[in-house]
């Protein structure tokens, strides 16, 4: 048996469904709390101040239209604008696609969630040093023994979180992704339709008295005495303002924060990709999140307060009166919401390989677009991060300890498969080929980030002495590390990503030789890629024509059994 042979050998298949007596063990977080200054406080206090707004804001709201200058500033700016409409009602397509949205964003919103949980810290620094975040769900880092990113994700309800299994990041991306693009497709649709049919009249203000208005209808909501009802024909000041944030603004920003979080796209965009880096991406894509949250409550919570049925008439039966047949409508939207939400977690454990199919399916393509970009984006000494998370299962084999114990002298890296020239390298040779440093960012699938300095051997080197044949597509990395649930890790790259200018096996990191627990002897360094595919703890490199035939066939140890994306520039 040969040697690759013998390391294909110990790659292991796997179900095409969670086996969740292999899975990670529950770890639930804390409260999710909000840093201000140096003070943590619990989101929980949300509640007693909006109370306590409630409770002051009515009665103030209340005396303030007691006086004569309020009540001349209402009667002047009464909350409606003037403006004559080209438009009445809202027309069939309108309601679908409120619909859409609707189902859309509910599974974008969970699934995002879920996401989070995998590193259930935010930063608005680049490095994601333990101690610097400003919102958290999880408990400190414990300083007395290695904590990696995977120890640090929580486990979410599995009515909430979808799955809401602890470290499901593979398969919730999958969710946030599909529904992410049906979400943009409706959207494109939605602002074509907006702006053929006067229907962005509704909600793009025309005049500056839409501020003015915004102020008078929220003192008349805010005292219990509500402004004229006209959404048949126009929104109020505040409403139109709300969904010209809502529609103009948190969406495109959303879409925006979210690309700025992959590799391929922050890394090619040089100076934006570095000023806008991945956590503050991240943490302003959750402050969008908390916007929809508050629209979506505030806007149910005005449905239900200012004319049940009229408004429900309105959006769903597209109907201006106060018959029951929205009602009727609504409540079948509702079952439909209803039965989606409740299937969704245990289909997807059940059935993980058909959600990872389906995910591949509706955006792999668009996944591997991505790739083609060049990313070529590097940073200086300075930005080097303090702290570096770590991650991945330590190989524990005796062949890799007695290495480790001599320092890898006698280390060797084999690589052959469909090659002319099958080559083992010593470790002496490997540094003595011309050394490529190049300071990048490493962005984990999980979410956090950090900046390092690598030197290696560039990859393109070791392809021009083996020679890869014509047919030969793929580079299988094996590493010295079993999975978490047992077996060879293992990942594939197609040969493009092997010969861009920063792919690198590195042994060095910030200067000295990097350390086992960030990947030595070598590990991979490509930079249009998550970091789970940038293989540590290298053994071997085996060129293949196709990768159907390792492990389950995915294109990786954790596309095998964590479900993840064999194409993972996003």
């Amino acid at each position: 048996m040969g040697q690759h042979d013998f390391l294909e050998a110990q790659l292991t298949h796997a179900d095409d469904r969670v086996r969740l007596s292999k899975w990670l063990p529950p770890q639930w977080g804390e409260m999710p709390r909000v840093r201000i200054g140096g003070c943590w406080y619990n989101i929980l206090w949300l509640i007693p101040l909006g109370f306590l707004f409630v409770v002051i804001g009515i009665p103030l709201a209340q005396e303030l239209r007691q006086l004569q200058s309020v009540q001349s500033f209402i009667q002047r700016y009464p909350g409606q604008t003037s403006v004559p409409v080209q438009y009445v009602g809202f027309p069939l397509w309108l309601r679908v696609q409120h619909f859409l949205n609707l189902f859309f964003i509910l599974f974008i919103i969970r699934a995002g969630i879920q996401i989070l949980a995998d590193h259930p810290r935010l930063y608005w620094n680049r490095d994601c040093t333990p101690g610097t975040e400003w919102f958290s769900f999880q408990h400190e880092v414990p300083a007395d023994r290695i904590w990696t990113a995977k120890d640090d994700s929580v486990t979410l309800p599995s009515w909430f979180g979808i799955p809401g299994l602890r470290h499901s990041i593979g398969l919730a991306r999958w969710w946030h992704f599909s529904f992410d693009l049906l979400w943009l497709l409706n959207g494109i649709a939605f602002y074509i339709l907006l702006f053929t049919t006067h229907q962005w009249e509704r909600i793009v203000p025309q005049t500056w008295a839409v501020f003015p208005d915004a102020l008078s209808t929220a003192i008349q909501y805010l005292s219990l005495r509500f402004p004229v009802e006209e959404s048949w024909i126009r929104y109020n000041g505040l409403q139109l303002l709300s969904y010209f944030i809502t529609v103009f603004i948190a969406a495109p920003v959303a879409i925006i924060t979210g690309l700025m979080q992959a590799p391929t796209i922050s890394n090619r965009l040089g100076w934006f990709g570095r000023t806008l880096h991945r956590q503050a991406a991240r943490s302003i894509h959750f402050i969008v999140l908390c916007w929809f949250l508050f629209f979506i409550f505030i806007h149910v919570t005005m449905v239900f307060v200012t004319g049940l049925l009229p408004n429900l008439n309105h959006m769903f039966a597209g109907i201006n009166g106060s018959g029951p047949q929205g009602l009727e409508m609504f409540a079948a939207v509702l079952v439909i919401l209803t039965v989606a939400w409740v299937v969704a977690s245990p289909l997807t454990i059940n059935h993980a390989r058909t959600v990872q199919k389906a995910g591949a399916f509706f955006i792999g393509w668009l996944k591997g677009l991505a790739e083609w970009t060049d990313p070529n984006t590097q940073y200086t000494e300075k930005d080097i991060s303090p702290h570096f998370w770590p991650d991945g299962t330590m190989p524990s084999s005796a062949e890799f300890e007695a290495l480790a114990g001599g320092n890898f002298t006698d280390y060797r890296l084999r690589v052959d498969g469909l090659v002319e020239k099958p080559t083992v390298f010593t470790f002496a040779e490997l540094k003595a080929m011309p050394k490529q440093e190049q300071i990048t960012c490493h962005f984990c699938i999980q979410g956090w980030s950090g900046v390092a300095k690598w030197g290696g051997v560039p990859v393109r080197r070791i392809l021009e002495i083996v020679k890869p044949r014509p047919e030969a597509r793929y580079a299988v990395f094996y590493s010295f590390a079993e999975g978490g649930e047992g077996g060879r890790y293992y990942d594939v790259h197609k040969l493009e990503n092997m010969r861009h200018h920063l792919t690198i096996l590195a042994y060095e990191m910030n200067g000295a030789p990097v350390s086992v627990l960030h990947g030595a002897p070598l590990r991979l360094r490509c930079e249009n890629e998550l970091g789970f595919k940038q293989v540590k703890w290298i053994e071997a490199i085996e060129f293949v024509a196709d990768f159907a035939h390792l492990g389950a066939g995915q294109g990786g140890y954790n596309e095998d059994h964590e479900f993840y994306g064999y194409r993972m520039p996003i």
